[in-house]
């Protein structure tokens, strides 16, 4: 029977066939460094590129790498998830595959397990190739959400992650559909540790989180952790509410004690338009947090797995 593994590395991957036999050589290598019995799960995600049979050669060359193959792409946060369902070690890790994230780094973080930590984050001190706009925004995020959903978030925290047994025992038994691993991992508590680490350009391919895909991880993020936004529409609806009855008092005074004609019939109008826009956006904002909620009462699996390799 095979020794269970006391370190489970996740890898979550989709498209990174340019990567995976440079990321696989760096990761075995550091591994095999530690002297630990390890295991790889390598999640493909729908990959249309080769990436699964790159992945079958290399279990065929070391059965400690493994593979779930999903039936279509679900998503980063879900391919994480599942790699966290399947993990057997007493640790577990989950890196990217595209070698920004350094698996040099991994003696590190067993280091600070070995020490107590049982959540060792990862903090990006520099990113090689991330652009002024999107730095500027991430930082923007990480300064709301800290704010409104009170997670003490660090900037620039990054899925590269330790987990101990127990912290992994305790994210599994989360199965909400909307996932925002960064926030969950800080939700369940436990002692929390940080590495900083410089982050490398992708060694090949592109990026697969274009800015439609962060815009939806940004709004996982607040709607999972905050009704702040319900909230902000409530308050700005009794703003509104407010300076609108002083307009209606001061409209009627007009009307009865003097014989002014009320004017200013393009400042009407204006109010009116910008009321019903507000309106609007809030419909909007409400209809996303209904939406989530029915796609939570459907209760469907978070993936459907169409192969296993070693599993």
């Amino acid at each position: 029977m095979p020794e269970k593994p006391e370190l489970s590395i996740v890898v979550p991957v989709y498209n990174e066939a340019g990567c995976l036999l440079e990321f696989y050589r760096r990761l075995s290598g550091t591994l095999n460094s530690l002297g630990l019995v390890y295991e790889i799960i390598m999640v493909d995600d729908g990959s249309g590129d080769g990436s699964l049979e790159i992945i079958s050669r290399l279990n065929a060359a070391e059965p400690r790498v493994k593979a779930l193959s999903f039936s279509r792409n679900f998503g980063h946060m879900i391919a994480l998830s599942a790699g966290l369902d399947f993990a057997q070690g007493a640790a577990v890790i989950t890196l990217d595959a595209d070698l920004q994230h350094p698996p040099e780094l991994i003696p590190k973080l067993v280091a600070k397990w070995r020490a107590g930590g049982q959540v060792v984050n990862t903090i990006r001190k520099e990113s090689r190739g991330a652009g002024f706009l999107k730095n500027v925004t991430a930082s923007f995020f990480y300064r709301l959400i800290n704010r409104i959903a009170g997670l003490s978030l660090p900037a620039n925290a990054a899925d590269y992650r330790l987990l101990d047994r127990r912290a992994v025992d305790s994210l599994k038994q989360i199965r909400e559909r909307s996932r925002f691993l960064r926030g969950l991992t800080r939700w369940i508590g436990f002692r929390q540790e940080f590495v900083e680490f410089e982050a490398d350009r992708r060694f090949a391919g592109a990026t697969k989180y274009s800015l439609g895909r962060m815009i939806s991880f940004a709004v996982d993020g607040i709607t999972s952790f905050s009704a702040f936004p319900l909230r902000l529409a409530a308050y700005l609806g009794l703003v509104t509410a407010f300076f609108s009855f002083l307009y209606i008092i001061y409209a009627l005074y007009i009307r009865i004690f003097t014989r002014q004609a009320i004017e200013g019939w393009a400042s009407v109008l204006t109010a009116v338009l910008f009321i019903g826009g507000v309106q609007l956006i809030f419909l909007g904002v409400i209809g996303e947090y209904l939406s989530r909620i029915y796609d939570e009462t459907k209760q469907r699996p978070l993936y459907i797995i169409d192969k296993q390799i070693g599993l």
